[in-house]
């Protein structure tokens, strides 16, 4: 969703799906979106399957609320799989990782905020009065790490790449990370192996790989340990 396309939402910010695995902390922000955000209803999933679910329902909530460290995702996985799911819905990251690198990457898997969890509750106010005026929010005194003109890491060009995926490509390739084999896919999934296999040329071609080993390694690129300081 682009800055324009984010002003000009009618209506505002009216409901919104918090995505987090932990029920204190989903009440918590509930209860702070309500009061500082100005949304009227604030509906929950500990699960990205369970989220998904819910966004193939109408009507879709305005905004999502993710935290990254969710049980069934790795990574930056359910961000780049919600978006593909619905691009039109903006993503606020709320995450205890929050250092620049982690932002950054956030920001590059189509998040249109992120707030630290660790954030006093009128972090949300001004990070939904950002997204209200079209633009994105981050965290006060975010430096990025790196110069934009300079060449994009291995880590930032695997994001870009896979956010070009589907919804039904991304979750091909989360199963193929998982060991699986076309037919156990296409069991899984409820589809033909044939419509399993032309997923993953096309899967393989958005991502500019020449084997499914590849890209398993491009999704790794993308996970959590990537971020982590060097020993």
């Amino acid at each position: 969703m682009n800055s324009q396309e984010l002003a000009e939402r009618p209506g505002g910010f009216r409901a919104a799906l918090v995505v987090d695995d932990h029920p204190l902390f989903c009440e918590a922000l509930a209860m702070t979106l309500k009061t500082v955000a100005g949304i009227e209803r604030v509906e929950t999933a500990g699960r990205l399957d369970a989220a998904l679910a819910r966004l193939e329902a109408e009507p879709a909530p305005d905004v999502v609320v993710l935290d990254l460290n969710l049980p069934d995702v790795t990574g930056f996985d359910g961000l780049i799989r919600l978006k593909a799911a619905v691009p039109q819905v903006p993503v606020i990251v709320v995450s205890s990782m929050a250092d620049a690198r982690a932002i950054g990457a956030a920001l590059s898997a189509g998040a249109a905020g992120f707030v630290p969890k660790h954030s006093p509750r009128e972090a949300f106010r001004t990070a939904f009065a950002a997204l209200r005026a079209g633009q994105a929010y981050v965290p006060e005194g975010y430096i990025p790490c790196a110069d934009p003109s300079a060449p994009a890491t291995e880590r930032e060009e695997a994001i870009q790449r896979l956010t070009l995926l589907t919804r039904q490509q991304a979750k091909i390739l989360q199963l193929i990370c998982e060991g699986k084999l076309n037919k156990q896919i296409a069991y899984e999934l409820d589809i033909a192996e044939t419509t399993v296999k032309a997923h993953v040329t096309a899967i393989m071609r958005k991502l500019g790989v020449q084997s499914r080993t590849q890209a398993v390694l491009m999704a790794r690129e993308a996970s959590f340990d990537r971020l982590l300081p060097d020993a």
